[in-house]
């Protein structure tokens, strides 16, 4: 695998940023494309730094591209910058201009943890004509509800100014709005382009009962979807066993179009 670090001007976020793209050194392509998001306090290095998804990869004919998402969770944000245009379309527009890319809905794929869980959700189902499989790792999936500046901040210990942070990410009442994962769910599905969905979560995550409680609200709404649970925590050492899952569900998802 060869890795490329390419910084860029984006006109959506009117800034420059910095994307991470492993591509594979064998097969000529073109390439499946593989979306790996990070979580809150990282940045697009992260998936690099802390985990094997290049020794990973090597199995599998993707070109894995790791944006950073800053700590917008990959939505276009009521009060700040257009997150979801710019990874659900100006990034892949981008890369299928400079790399060796299968463009095209059935080829592309997207995952991440936490933040990045909750944002390949929002990416994946809010542009459902562009992606044929979306997962989260531990997603932070209830924080487009109503209720979830509240619940974020008990939940990572923060105070009012984190709620004040995500209120301003997803405004008052998020549900029935883009921000929401189960309005977007339904309205893929409606369109018959839902994307095959895996979800996971660590059974001593603080974010598994949010996980447990939206596959039970994707399953009542007939929403096809698979949910895990394994032993483990809200850390590296649990994303990077479960990503190698994650590879090959898309590869399957992939391989099936």
């Amino acid at each position: 695998m060869s890795l490329h670090t390419v910084r860029w001007y984006s006109a959506v976020l009117e800034k420059q940023t910095e994307t991470h793209v492993v591509v594979p050194e064998t097969g000529g392509g073109p390439f499946p494309v593989f979306y790996l998001l990070h979580g809150l306090t990282d940045d697009s290095s992260m998936w690099l730094r802390r985990s094997r998804i290049e020794c990973y990869a090597e199995e599998f004919p993707f070109i894995i591209v790791m944006p950073d998402g800053y700590r917008g969770f990959y939505t276009d944000n009521e009060e700040g910058p257009a997150y979801a245009r710019h990874i659900g379309e100006e990034l892949p527009a981008f890369i299928d201009r400079l790399f060796p890319t299968k463009a095209e809905r059935a080829s592309r794929c997207i995952g991440g943890l936490s933040m990045g869980g909750y944002g390949a959700l929002r990416i994946g189902l809010g542009f459902h004509e562009k992606f044929v499989s979306v997962n989260s790792h531990s997603g932070a999936v209830a924080w487009g509800n109503n209720d979830g500046a509240t619940r974020a901040a008990r939940a990572c210990g923060k105070g009012d100014g984190f709620a004040a942070e995500i209120r301003r990410i997803f405004g008052e009442r998020p549900e029935g709005t883009d921000h929401h994962l189960l309005t977007l769910a339904k309205r893929a599905k409606k369109a018959k382009m839902l994307p095959k969905i895996l979800m996971d979560c660590g059974t001593e995550d603080f974010l598994i009962a949010d996980n447990r409680a939206f596959s039970g609200r994707l399953t009542e709404a007939k929403i096809p979807h698979e949910y895990r649970e394994h032993p483990g925590a809200h850390d590296w050492a649990y994303w990077d066993t479960h990503v190698q899952d994650a590879l090959r569900f898309h590869a399957k998802a992939i391989k099936r179009r």
